[in-house]
């Protein structure tokens, strides 16, 4: 099990901050381009009524922010939050004035950001839920509960560890071995994409944060992606006044 250091904030920080020059094309290029379509997958879980406000957690160079646009039209806004100052500037060269919708892009701990109360009708996040410890999540989760409406929605999507082992072996060597390499090709730190190998060999799959997003009273179910090799979180907050009138 990896120190808990590693999951500390500045930690966290500092090593987005390092790879921001190369991590889009890296993650592009060492999952085959996987990660595009598992980030539109993860969009597609949830349906997004026009003029939605959507949070986007742990937005790293706002790459969802395209496919949310295209979803919610000029009326509806996005509020991207990342604690890497570097990302963030990423974030707003890639889409400052490109995007029909308000974008407000924020420099917050996703653990405690200033996002207000009930403010969100959507959350989304993709490959940012590995970076946290098993008690980040749970704090993680209890964010998500107090930034949603009454029945707003959540999607997560992450790299995770195929549960085949035919799968899992070339997986975690690719990831441990090559990857590393990929970054060094392409002028990055090696060690520093050594660490998401460590990341997801630590993390798993979403298993344990769908448990932890349903013990903070959110109505959570697990999603799996090309044989496990992503897994996600899907659900929303319960509006009790919606279940109030059902019932009569």
């Amino acid at each position: 099990m990896p120190s808990e250091q590693i999951y500390e904030t500045l930690f966290v920080r500092q090593l987005f901050n390092e790879m921001s020059a190369t991590y889009g094309t890296v993650n592009l290029i060492s999952s085959f381009g996987f990660c595009r379509r598992w980030r539109r997958q993860c969009l597609a879980q949830l349906s997004m009524p026009k003029s939605s406000t959507v949070i986007d957690l742990m937005t790293g160079m706002g790459e969802l922010c395209p496919g949310v646009e295209a979803r919610i039209g000029p009326g509806g806004k996005i509020v991207a939050v990342d604690n890497s100052p570097v990302m963030c500037h990423k974030a707003r060269e890639n889409h400052d004035g490109r995007l029909t919708c308000e974008l407000e892009i924020r420099e917050e701990d996703a653990l405690c950001s200033q996002v207000p109360d009930a403010s969100a009708d959507v959350v989304l996040s993709s490959f940012g839920l590995k970076t946290f410890s098993s008690e980040q999540t749970t704090r993680l989760a209890h964010e998500v509960h107090r930034i949603l409406k009454p029945g707003g929605t959540f999607s997560f999507i992450e790299i995770s560890v195929p549960p085949s082992r035919w799968l899992r072996t070339p997986y975690l060597f690719y990831l441990n071995k090559l990857i590393p390499v990929i970054g060094r090709i392409l002028m990055g730190n090696p060690d520093n994409y050594r660490m998401l190998g460590v990341y997801t060999v630590a993390f798993g799959n979403c298993g344990s944060a769908v448990t932890a997003f349903q013990a903070a009273g959110l109505n959570t179910s697990l999603r799996s992606y090309f044989w496990g090799c992503a897994t996600g979180l899907v659900g929303e907050k319960p509006n009790p006044s919606r279940a109030a009138t059902s019932q009569t």
